[in-house]
């Protein structure tokens, strides 16, 4: 990168001259990495995907996947540099976690000038990106002739990013870019050679003041050095990374990090091999758990110039800085207060709408709509079908447990006799240690697992209804078994059950359990055998032609950006079509009557196509998927063109639905012991 980027000198780093490196460079005293002190073990991919034979740089989070910087090989061209302009690109991530096919970020942000580097607040609301100075659409240029790069901000918009504008630190006489805004939006990091620092750039920051910025506070000589200092990436943690040329390492621009988060900052530590190498390593990111992350380098074996790699470590790369919390938790009976020895503690990250991270802790249930289509949930699995806890309590009803600062917990009990104890807990404002209590509530009942199975066949039932009658009362409950054909309910004592399950082409079933006589609370296992219609009726467990309603899907602006932590049905229905091999599906994707009649059209094509991507990026066959986009013809309520409606009412409309068109799953007989025909 060095080389173009030095003839490009408007835009990224024109760099000083290479006399002051090998300066730098020659000083071995001033190596902070030693090999060996890097532990984690680290696996590196070139991400294939999206790296052609030029630059491609500086990827930022954003959504499910990253914004990077790049260029079209046929592009606008900068007429000072006889090459394409810079633009700003977005990947999806596959489910190895290596972006694929970038496609243009924005229309209003990319512009006739270069974008390099973005960072996104934590609600990606806001946009900070680096540019050349424009006036008027034009690049303009200051008293030396030289074009300067700035920071601009941008706000999210209905359509796209919008009231794009430059940040009050920035100079026509000097260059501030790569920004990186903190986890709490407060301040915003860059690099910038403006007059008074200690080498070429040097790293700064400056603080939110209610609607301004304050001053640009240099990081000082702890960070910065006679060299370049570039790329800030600011982690949740508070640990800062950035490249320089200016402190030994590898070679080039190599990789540091430190941690800034307290009054004392930590020592500088060079990242050391694989991550850097004899060529430029730049524009690192780190995920929240410190386990995977990318960065762009000019290394050999790449594409072309700069490549964007993918590496995963195997721990956290952050366990000697990243702040922790030390907890107690404390169970006890909430009846009598007494403590609760050997219960079963199981500790779970929330995401930002409390939804706990991982589909493995999620079974997929189809529940009926009023319209006849079936709507799809994820249903969090029972604390038993979660594996073992991580931590038992002791004789004093005590487990000690460290957490990491600035994240949501959900924190799971479980005690045979009790009811699972649950308690939400944010270590955001923790600054000591944390006693957290949990009461479990003496379980009156007893523990129903129940399964759905076909008679004569090793195969379960999904989505039958279960009627669970208690003839000692006469009382009637309803229970609907998941995708796995399992349903769960609790049994009050003393009392004589009847549980029967149908769905349509089975006869029903019919089984009994009772609660009499029993020592103490017992789980009780259950299984409901159905009789099918047909073996036609096996094969299909979800009848072709089902319409599946996916309600729990947003995209981007009016676009067809699928946003992070917003596709739970598609992640569910990635999870049936797993259980299901056999299953082939329609994504139709649907609008409001908003808008015209064409956009709409093309709108909802897009986004069926961004659902079928998520899907085979998730591990799903390509074969399996076809999209569909029909606008706004078959709105489902009173709200067609022209008529005065509710965002509720337009959300109605607003839908991704998939079609079962194929499905058909090899079954076992099931063959008792001198029963050949499966009881049949």
């Amino acid at each position: 990168m060095k080389n173009f980027l030095f003839s490009l000198a408007v835009f990224l780093m024109p760099f000083c001259l290479q006399a002051q490196q090998q300066s730098s460079k020659s000083k071995s005293s001033d190596k902070l990495y030693e090999k060996g002190q890097f532990r984690r073990t680290v696996v590196l991919q070139n991400a294939k995907g999206i790296n052609t034979g030029s630059y491609e740089f500086s990827p930022a989070f954003y959504q499910n996947g990253i914004v990077y910087v790049s260029y079209y090989k046929n592009g606008p061209i900068d007429p000072n540099t006889g090459k394409p302009f810079f633009e700003l690109f977005y990947a999806e991530m596959d489910n190895q976690n290596l972006p694929q096919a970038g496609r243009v970020f924005s229309l209003t942000v990319n512009s006739q000038a270069h974008e390099g580097p973005v960072s996104f607040s934590r609600d990606n609301n806001l946009l900070y990106f680096t540019r050349n100075n424009m006036e008027g659409g034009i690049a303009k240029t200051n008293s030396k002739g030289q074009v300067t790069m700035k920071i601009y901000e941008a706000r999210r918009g209905k359509f796209d990013w919008e009231n794009i504008k430059p940040l009050p630190f920035n100079s026509d006489d000097y260059t501030c870019f790569h920004p990186s805004l903190s986890a709490d939006g407060r301040r915003l990091f860059f690099s910038s050679d403006m007059p008074g620092g200690y080498g070429g750039y040097d790293l700064y920051y400056v603080e939110k003041k209610t609607d301004d910025w304050s001053k640009p506070i240099n990081l000082g000589p702890d960070v910065n050095s006679s060299g370049n200092e570039v790329f800030p990436f600011l982690h949740e943690t508070g640990t800062l990374f950035f490249s320089t040329n200016g402190r030994g390492g590898e070679g080039g621009l190599d990789i540091f990090m430190i941690d800034i988060s307290g009054d004392k900052w930590g020592p500088l530590s060079n990242l050391g091999t694989p991550l850097n190498s004899a060529k430029d390593d730049l524009g690192f990111i780190l995920n929240e758990e410190a386990t995977r992350g990318y960065f762009a380098s000019d290394r050999p074996g790449g594409s072309g110039d700069d490549d964007i790699y993918l590496f995963q470590a195997d721990g956290s790369i952050l366990d000697e800085t990243a702040p922790i919390l030390d907890a107690t938790i404390v169970v006890y009976d909430e009846r009598t207060n007494e403590r609760i020895s050997d219960a079963g503690v199981r500790f779970f990250q929330q995401s930002e709408d409390g939804f706990i991270e991982g589909n493995d802790l999620y079974d997929v249930a189809l529940l009926p709509s009023e319209n006849g289509e079936l709507r799809m949930k994820l249903v969090r699995k029972n604390a038993d079908d979660l594996g073992q806890p991580s931590l038992f309590t002791d004789v004093n009803g005590e487990a000690g447990s460290i957490l990491r600062q600035g994240k949501k917990y959900l924190i799971l009990v479980t005690k045979d006799g009790y009811g699972d104890g649950e308690t939400q807990f944010s270590t955001a404002s923790a600054t000591r240690q944390q006693i957290i209590r949990v009461p479990l509530k003496s379980r009156s009942c007893n523990a129903l697992d129940g399964l759905v199975t076909v008679q004569g066949y090793s195969t379960t039932v999904p989505n039958a209804l279960v009627r669970i009658v208690n003839e000692t009362t006469g009382s009637e409950e309803l229970a609907r078994s998941n995708a796995n054909g399992s349903f769960d309910f609790c049994l009050p004592t003393g009392c004589d059950y009847t549980v029967t399950a149908e769905k349509e082409g089975y006869s029903k079933g019919t089984s009994t359990v009772s609660t009499k006589n029993l020592q103490g609370k017992q789980a009780l296992n259950l299984n409901v055998r159905l009789v099918p219609s047909s073996n036609d009726v096996v094969k299909k467990p979800i009848r072709e032609g089902s319409v599946i309603l996916l309600e729990n899907i947003y995209y981007d602006f009016n676009q067809y950006i699928i946003r992070r932590g917003a596709a739970r049905d598609l992640d569910a229905l990635a999870q049936l079509m797993q259980q299901y091999p056999s299953m082939e599906i329609e994504l139709i994707a649907h609008t409001d009557s908003r808008g015209n009649d064409q956009y709409n059209l093309d709108l909802s094509l897009k986004r069926a196509e961004s659902a079928r991507r998520y899907l085979i990026q998730k591990g799903i066959g390509e074969s399996r998927i076809k999209a569909f986009g029909y606008g706004e013809q078959q709105i489902r309520n009173r709200c067609a063109d022209d008529v005065d409606c509710s965002d509720e009412e337009h959300q109605y409309n607003r839908r991704t639905e998939v079609k079962v068109v194929r499905i058909d799953e090899p079954v076992k007989v099931e063959y008792g012991e001198g029963d050949p025909d499966g009881g049949k």
